[in-house]
């Protein structure tokens, strides 16, 4: 399941307590979302997915965390570097990071001073990640770029997993660009032009999607992941499992049940976590 970090879901204690009760109900994960801020209204409450992540490793055993995604470009690669570790040995080697260029350029960027161009964030985002891979060698390691630089650092201990905390990337679709970057990493987020929160891109979209991504991957055989943030009701099996298996199809790993004030009232969004997800043994 994924779940925002803004307006009422901006307090890490009940973010916590929503991890422990879709771990207890059958998910397979839990997604964060990483704002500091939304353009459409910056005085609305948000929290910060890092800690909130960070007390869900500590209550939870099977279920894997994540957040997503962090925008990269607003952050210190190296500090970013150090808190997936700490996130991967306190989950016991359950974290993945999202990365992409983020929203909110206005109140997430222009604001404190940050450059919102959407060019320049990418730039940062791919030097971040350059970064980020460098660091979680265990080696030691420099970097020179235009908008950051690494002399002989030397960053231990390494993740728990191997050979590294799994990176997804986020792009909007159509861009192209974001999809060849996910390409280099072990997954894709792929958000749709036009599709708004609350509703899902089709199987036909997604595949789309897949097949140019894994056109620029090649062929090296390592394990990559699709994840789609997605609507199910969690009421009918039978129904669940049509509605997912065309996406599994497509090639989806990851059905990300999005919640949010888009579903209603909080409420509604514990039940529908209670209820356990839909039927995803369909997924690769």
């Amino acid at each position: 399941m994924g779940v925002p970090n803004v307006r009422e879901y901006a307090d890490p204690r009940l973010l916590v307590e929503l991890a422990v009760e879709a771990e207890a109900a059958g998910w397979d994960g839990v997604f964060v979302w990483d704002h500091i801020a939304r353009d459409e209204d910056p005085s609305h409450p948000a929290t910060d997915s890092w800690i909130a992540v960070a007390g869900m490793a500590v209550r939870t055993r099977r279920v894997r965390l994540g957040i997503m995604v962090t925008p990269l470009a607003r952050r210190r690669p190296w500090k970013v570097a150090r808190e997936a570790v700490a996130l991967d040995v306190l989950s016991g080697g359950r974290f993945t990071l999202g990365v992409g260029l983020g929203g909110g350029p206005s109140a997430e960027f222009a604001a404190f001073g940050e450059d919102p161009d959407p060019r320049v964030r990418a730039e940062r985002l791919d030097e971040g990640l350059a970064i980020l891979d460098g660091l979680w060698s265990g080696e030691p390691f420099s970097f020179e770029g235009e908008h950051h630089r690494v002399s002989g650092a030397h960053f231990r201990p390494p993740a728990l997993q191997e050979p590294r905390v799994p990176i997804w990337v986020a792009g909007r679709w159509p861009n192209r660009r974001p999809f060849r970057r996910a390409a280099r990493w072990d997954g894709v987020f792929p958000v749709f032009e036009g599709v708004a929160g609350g509703e899902m891109a089709t199987p036909e979209q997604l595949a789309e999607v897949v097949s140019y991504t894994r056109e620029h991957r090649g062929a090296d055989g390592a394990a990559f992941d699709v994840a789609l943030e997605c609507v199910s009701a969690g009421e009918d099996s039978a129904a669940d499992a049509a509605l997912v298996a065309p996406y599994a199809e497509a090639g989806l790993t990851w059905w990300v049940e999005a919640l949010g004030w888009f579903r209603g009232p909080l409420d509604v969004a514990r039940e529908r976590v209670r209820r356990g997800p839909p039927a995803t043994s369909v997924l690769a």
